[in-house]
């Protein structure tokens, strides 16, 4: 079977587990919709005022994206890890001519399409339920390139994360720690305006800020940033994060 094939013959193994899993396919797409609502309501109480969420409906579309592609692979791929280390498939998978750097490159497609999907109903939930505002032009549809790397980059961490937690409890609590602080640390819900001048430099060290720059210069007019440069960026630091990711995929249990 050529490389091709075998990737294929995973994803779509792993695709039907996922669709066999009810509850895991519910609140995929349930968990969009809440951030919306929630996040939106909170934006909507202090339109153009000052403190947090005083910037116009449009600036947090990123935010939004952002929270799926952030929190959904690292969730997913760590606990795939964990959860394939305690069944010991990783010692079956050794057997087969599946490497370490294909099988996380199935799962991470898997995820590119699940969040994708996900992705596009959250859009069209901020502009037919928020009724946020966003440039409608050819450019806007860039916003799915700063996905798909994004779901890239954190699916390769959250293989590291499997690989160094010792339980699927581990890993939700290393997600939830590594998560937390990027989410509200990346130019997402906190403009760099708020945060303490000798901080903010340290913005450029998270990979989620050029995935949400990038996002926000094609979905918010008022952006300052530019598109290619950080989908650049974000490239460069997703294929440098599902390198160590597939380096971390176990060999054997």
């Amino acid at each position: 079977m050529t490389r091709a094939g075998r990737i294929r013959a995973e994803f779509t193994a792993s695709w039907h587990a996922f669709l066999r899993r009810r509850t895991a396919v519910f609140f995929t797409f349930f968990f969009p919709a809440i951030i919306v609502v929630i996040f939106g309501a909170l934006v909507g109480t202090q339109p153009t005022g000052g403190g947090l969420f005083a910037e116009p409906q449009g600036y947090y579309v990123a935010g939004y994206l952002a929270v799926v592609v952030l929190f959904t692979p690292l969730s997913r791929i760590g606990s795939t890890v964990a959860r394939y280390r305690e069944g010991s498939r990783f010692e079956k998978l050794a057997t087969t001519p599946l490497t370490r750097g294909e099988w996380l490159l199935a799962q991470s497609l898997v995820n590119v399409a699940v969040i994708g999907v996900a992705a596009i109903l959250l859009f069209v939930l901020t502009v037919l339920v928020a009724g946020v505002s966003v440039p409608f032009a050819p450019a806007t549809l860039l916003f799915l390139p700063f996905v798909a790397v994004g779901v890239v980059l954190f699916c390769g961490l959250g293989a590291v994360i499997g690989r160094v937690a010792d339980s699927q409890d581990g890993v939700i609590a290393a997600s939830n720690a590594v998560a937390l602080p990027l989410l509200f640390l990346s130019e997402t819900f906190v403009t760099p305006e708020l945060l303490p001048a000798w901080f903010r430099p340290a913005l450029e060290l998270s990979p989620l800020t050029y995935v949400v720059r990038g996002i926000r210069a094609v979905t918010y007019a008022d952006a300052t940033t530019a598109v290619f440069p950080n989908l650049a960026v974000a490239v460069v630091l997703a294929a440098a994060f599902f390198a160590a990711g597939a380096a971390a995929v176990p060999r054997t249990d």
